[in-house]
């Protein structure tokens, strides 16, 4: 792992020391307060919010549990009250699906990131521009695009995509994880790839990219990512619901996070406290006075 400066290393333990103090009391009422239940999808986007929600409420007192699902059980999950909440919440368009099925047992708390996009990604140096001249070169990119978790909302719309182009590529499934191994690969050895991409994402930091044109539509404009927590959990857990509740930040906020957790042999959870003593003036924002 990349060695921090010692100026930075000496700030980060002066910051966390500033916070400990609401850390250990936080430990100590944990059984009084309670645990509150997570539930996330192996997203970079969603294991970044998780984490520092996880850490935020700890602060605040809270023991914290995280269940990493699919897309689909961990809406699912939230609905029938067997985990509290979730922050990855892609609407209107992503899971428009998932909410409107379950939204009478849901609760909508808002959003807690704006100005997100999805779609198809490319190298930044590819010829092709959009998504309507991908038949064109289907050979280029080995008549594939390479695609994320089934049950993820982007392979849904990608589907449709594919039906809307009259696309003669194959979407592949998989994880976060394998699409940027693959594209990472690829543009080592100086390869095309299509590969389904959403912002923000530490990807885009890291490599030279673009979206194809989406001509039609397909994929929607802009989104916001929500907050969804279960029935009950306002009258049950006030606290940690208002926290949730509070949670708002932005793409490049999340950025940071996303950037620490690409670093090898790193802890996301652990990266998530880091962040979480280095805006501590942030996370005020989101506790309770008494907190």
């Amino acid at each position: 792992m990349t060695q921090q400066p010692l100026s930075r290393r000496i700030r980060a333990a002066s910051l966390a020391l500033i916070a400990g103090t609401g850390l250990a009391a936080g430990t100590a009422q944990a059984e009084e307060k309670g645990t509150v239940h997570l539930a996330y999808v192996e997203w970079s986007s969603t294991v970044a919010s998780t984490n520092v929600m996880r850490a935020v409420l700890e602060q605040a007192g809270f023991e914290v549990d995280v269940s990493s699902l699919s897309a689909a059980a961990m809406w699912q999950s939230v609905a029938t009250g067997d985990t509290d909440a979730l922050l990855a919440g892609w609407l209107p368009t992503t899971h428009e699906d998932y909410y409107a099925r379950l939204e009478d047992k849901l609760v909508n708390t808002g959003v807690n990131l704006d100005g997100t996009k999805l779609g198809l990604v490319v190298p930044a140096d590819s010829d092709v521009e959009s998504i309507a001249d991908l038949n064109q070169h289907a050979d280029a990119f080995d008549d594939t695009i390479t695609g994320i978790d089934p049950g993820a909302g982007i392979m849904r719309l990608t589907e449709n995509v594919v039906d809307a182009y009259d696309l003669e590529l194959d979407l592949q499934s998989g994880s976060g994880a394998t699409m940027t191994a693959a594209l990472d690969s690829a543009l080592k050895n100086d390869e095309n790839i299509v590969v389904t991409s959403w912002t923000p994402h530490w990807m885009f930091a890291r490599w030279d990219l673009k979206y194809l044109e989406d001509p039609k539509g397909v994929y929607g404009g802009a989104e916001q990512i929500h907050t969804i927590t279960r029935q009950g959990l306002e009258e049950e857990m006030p606290e940690a619901y208002a926290i949730l509740d509070a949670f708002e930040w932005t793409a490049e906020d999340m950025g940071e996070v996303m950037l620490m957790n690409q670093e090898p042999d790193t802890d996301p959870y652990e990266n998530a406290k880091q962040w979480v003593a280095e805006n501590q003036d942030l996370v005020k924002e989101w506790l309770p006075a008494q907190s």
